[in-house]
């Protein structure tokens, strides 16, 4: 029996979504939790991977088991087990045929940047930070860039595994709330490291070191080495993962809409 769920994770204290041998995993926490509910060994697969310090509102990940447990059981049982850090938020049965990466149509985050002359110490955890003064249209301007199908060579790791550096970004969206910049971005996939570099470039020409037409540049060059150095991983969020309506799961929309009242 394939299981789907849904899972919100602080990244702060640790080292990514992938399990690792000498170091503490989200993967890791979760396998252990369903495990011990489960009795029996859960493997999971994620939608995707996130790096350490990574934050996450709607990761998505399946597993496999042949232990049967109520939905409202399942869930709670294995969020007892979990660190206050990490909390599954819904659990859905699903065909054996759907997989959490294989099956996503597309992909959302979200990055939150604190522009201002001192880093805040209650927000240093969960959001970017930059000193420099910023300039609004710039950013928007810049950030429009990015949206369309490009080799995104020149953004992403060294360490990237991809097969290919083509991404297509559907939309990229600013949004200005006192001091704080809110940036989601939706697409079909992402590189290693593709948005806290994307975020790097914007911001360098919203502080006007270097032209947006260097953005194009960059795109052109398909060469690392002349991009700015990668950003914090601090502000970033995977928000939502989409899937097809087929495979009937919760459409729930996930979003770090601390600055907006709710209507």
């Amino acid at each position: 029996m394939r299981y789907a769920a849904s899972v919100e994770y602080d990244g702060t204290n640790f080292f990514g979504w992938q399990r690792q041998s000498s170091v503490n995993s989200i993967q890791e926490e979760l396998e252990i939790s369903l495990s011990k509910i489960t009795q029996s060994n859960i493997k999971i697969q994620g939608s995707g991977r996130t790096d350490a310090r990574v934050h996450a509102l709607g990761q998505v990940f399946h597993f496999d088991t042949d232990i049967i447990r109520p939905i409202k059981s399942l869930t709670k049982g294995v969020n007892s087990f979990l660190p206050d850090s990490i909390r599954i938020k819904w659990v859905k049965e699903v065909p054996d045929d759907f997989h959490a990466r294989f099956s996503a149509t597309s992909r959302e985050y979200q990055y939150l940047l604190n522009n201002n002359s001192i880093n805040s110490s209650i927000w240093s955890n969960y959001c970017g930070w930059t000193f420099y003064e910023l300039d609004f249209n710039l950013l928007i301007i810049a950030s429009k860039k990015f949206i369309g199908s490009h080799d995104f060579t020149a953004f992403r790791s060294s360490e990237c595994q991809a097969k290919s550096p083509i991404r297509s970004i559907k939309n990229i969206t600013v949004e200005k709330f006192d001091n704080f910049y809110l940036f989601t971005i939706n697409g079909d996939g992402f590189l290693h490291h593709q948005i806290r570099n994307m975020i790097a470039a914007i911001i360098n020409v919203a502080r006007q070191e270097m032209s947006v037409d260097y953005i194009d540049t960059l795109f052109e060059k398909k060469d690392r080495s002349l991009a700015p150095a990668t950003f914090s991983p601090n502000g970033l969020y995977l928000t939502n993962i989409k899937y097809d309506k087929i495979w009937n799961l919760p459409d729930k929309l996930n979003t770090l809409n601390i600055f907006k009242v709710q209507s």
